[in-house]
């Protein structure tokens, strides 16, 4: 079996029509179908929702559902603020930059730019409380390569200590990258 890439990723609303118009206004993402029903097709259960799907570029799809009559919304509350979420890719800099304005100017609290060497990102909430990132790649030569290169050793390493390996403390420690 080949996965070709994401069909789409799905996620709990609390206002289909609020959570379209803030993806569709704010991160320009093109609002794509709807789909409604009053019962879950897989399940046969009596259920009504709209599922809404948002073009987040590439072929990628975003997708929520509001249902009404479950209980409301909440988090997994012993999974701290920071990660889960969902992020997406910028071109360059100065969009990241420039989004970070327009969605100030909305009035919505935006953390960062935070450096992560390979790539610099702000962290925002969306109106249902999922945590979004946008993320513009600033990676040098041969960074992924080398990442790549030292992925499995880390994560066997990981495994064993629970304690961040070092191969690639250049990342955040302002060291210089091993190829440089």
């Amino acid at each position: 079996m080949k996965i070709n890439r994401i069909h789409h990723v799905a996620y709990r609303c609390k206002n289909a029509k609020e959570t379209v118009a803030f993806y569709r206004d704010l991160l320009d993402m093109e609002f794509m179908l709807a789909i409604a029903e009053d019962e879950v097709p897989s399940t046969k259960e009596p259920d009504p929702y709209m599922h809404v799907f948002l073009d987040a570029g590439q072929g990628n799809v975003l997708a929520f559902f509001e249902i009404p009559n479950a209980p409301d919304m909440d988090r997994d509350n012993n999974t701290p603020l920071w990660v889960q979420h969902i992020a997406f890719e910028v071109d360059t800099i100065d969009e990241l930059t420039e989004a970070k304005t327009r969605l100030e100017d909305a009035g919505i609290s935006v953390l960062g730019p935070t450096d992560h060497t390979i790539f610099k990102s702000i962290y925002f909430f969306d109106p249902n409380g999922h945590r979004i990132e946008l993320a513009a790649n600033t990676a040098k030569p041969g960074m992924l390569e080398e990442l790549k290169r030292v992925a499995p050793a880390m994560l066997d390493e990981w495994d064993k200590t629970k304690k961040a390996p070092q191969h690639a403390a250049w990342l955040h420690s302002g060291e210089d990258f091993p190829g440089k």
